[in-house]
């Protein structure tokens, strides 16, 4: 039997056991839901046991649990390869919103609507699939590399405890390559695979002069005013190429090459539809860069939101006593948050007029990630996406964040991201949905490319 013929005579199967998953509302942001994480965590041992994983195990942490399992391949010379996904999910408000319930999976014509059914308990779970697939078309009882999957429970709340657990057990999580598939293709018709993830790291910065309001008339023109401070504090945060201007700021930015910039250029960009998609009528950044190499391959400065002084009704003519703003950073390969956390202190601290005080509070950092387009590892996982589908398959970068800089530093392995969420998956969001055919053709490319990394990675 063949690999695609098997997925297909077990689809039913599958969906019956994912529909069951999907029904555990495993929400790690919401303490009530916390015992549903750890259902979430139970079930996904018991479906991994069952699927002929010899070495299944539920791993404890502060927080919410982890899932760790282990099929050594036949030859003990043979790549190691780690799966990494998540079995937590996001919240459901406003439930109201939802046209069925977030923990009834529905299917309506080739889509499976629940919270997680894309982000991303169908994605980890086409990796069982596929493991059997690629067994039932070799013949063989173990794989032809030895699998590891690391499935944790808090990756919606931000993988708290999830760095100090891959620490812990760095010699069993011991890998040649990462395989993740919590990503999105382009379209179900282009298929790609992400190729880097940006990293983040953000700041509030407040400005305090006067200890209380003071009458403008009096005192206004004479002394410094902290939201006039601030105006011109986040004016200068781009320079008129609008490149950010904080000092230091693109210092160890890795390029993207000729050919990264090449393949995004071959995608079916409309720039008209995706500017209705963003409520906007106009795309705006860094000059000498596409949209697309904006969102994915650039650096940004964000300014997510400002306030001080009156904002009620009416007048009231004060110097306000304070200004507040909140500024994200999107970060690249080549920056780290901690340095970037202090050229931003440093570029704020040199713009703070006299008779003014800056406080800064940072929250915590990501970095970003990206994969070398030329190893062997990356090279296997595209020949067996273009196997499965048929056609070209693209590259593509995500502008978000996640914990995957930390998986390649701590396990010191390449990643490579087979996944195939779409974009109108609607993740994080009211009617989650998730395309089936295409969670069988992740099941057949991942079976694929068992025996494509057996040769050697």
């Amino acid at each position: 039997m063949d690999v695609r013929t098997y997925i297909e005579e077990n689809r039913d199967g599958f969906l019956s056991a994912l529909k069951e998953w999907l029904a555990i509302p495993s929400i790690s942001a919401d303490p009530e839901h916390h015992d549903d994480v750890r259902g979430s965590a139970r079930w996904l041992a018991d479906h991994l046991t069952a699927t002929g994983f010899p070495t299944v195990e539920v791993w404890e942490t502060p927080g919410l649990p982890a899932v760790f399992a282990e099929w050594p391949a036949v030859d003990p010379d043979a790549p190691t390869v780690l799966v990494y996904g998540h079995h937590d999910v996001q919240p459901v408000d406003p439930v109201e919103a939802w046209d069925t319930d977030p923990f009834t999976p529905t299917e309506r014509g080739t889509s499976l609507f629940a919270r997680g059914a894309s982000d991303d308990k169908g994605q980890v779970l086409f990796h069982a699939l596929g493991v059997r697939a690629a067994l039932a078309a070799s013949g063989a009882d173990a794989p032809p590399v030895t699998l590891k999957f690391l499935v944790e429970g808090e990756e919606e709340s931000g993988s708290v405890h999830f760095a100090d657990l891959m620490r812990a057990n760095r010699d069993r999580l011991a890998c040649d390559v990462v395989v993740i598939s919590d990503t999105t293709m382009w379209a179900a018709d282009t298929p790609s695979m992400c190729v880097g993830m940006r990293g983040v790291t953000d700041v509030e910065i407040s400005l305090y002069g006067p200890d209380r309001d003071l009458h403008s008339g009096s005192f206004g023109g004479a002394v410094p005013n902290p939201l006039q401070a601030m105006s011109g504090l986040l004016a200068a945060l781009h320079d008129d190429d609008d490149r950010v201007a904080v000092p230091g700021f693109y210092d160890g930015v890795v390029e993207a090459d000729a050919e990264e910039r090449e393949l995004i250029a071959r995608l079916p960009f409309d720039e008209k539809e995706w500017l209705a998609t963003a409520a906007s009528t106009a795309t705006w950044g860094e000059k000498g860069y596409s949209t697309l190499e904006r969102v994915w391959l650039r650096p940004t400065a964000e300014i997510n939101g400002m306030w001080g002084g009156h904002t009620g009704a009416g007048g009231k003519t004060i110097v306000p006593r304070s200004a507040h703003a909140k500024i994200s950073f999107r970060l690249v390969p080549g920056q780290e948050p901690l340095e970037i956390q202090a050229r931003v202190r440093a570029f704020v601290e040199a713009r703070v007029p006299a008779g003014l005080r800056a406080e800064l509070e940072f929250g915590g950092g990501v970095r970003a990630c990206a994969s070398d387009l030329s190893s062997t590892a990356l090279k296997a996982a595209r020949a067996a996406m273009e196997r499965a589908f048929g056609v070209p398959v693209l590259f593509t970068r995500e502008g978000g964040s996640g914990p995957e800089a930390d998986i390649a530093d701590i396990l010191q392995a390449p990643l490579v991201f087979v996944a195939v969420g779409l974009d109108e998956d609607r993740i994080h969001a009211p009617n989650e949905k998730v395309e089936v055919p295409l969670l069988l053709k992740g099941a057949e490319s991942v079976a694929y490319l068992w025996e494509e990394l057996g040769g050697g990675v």
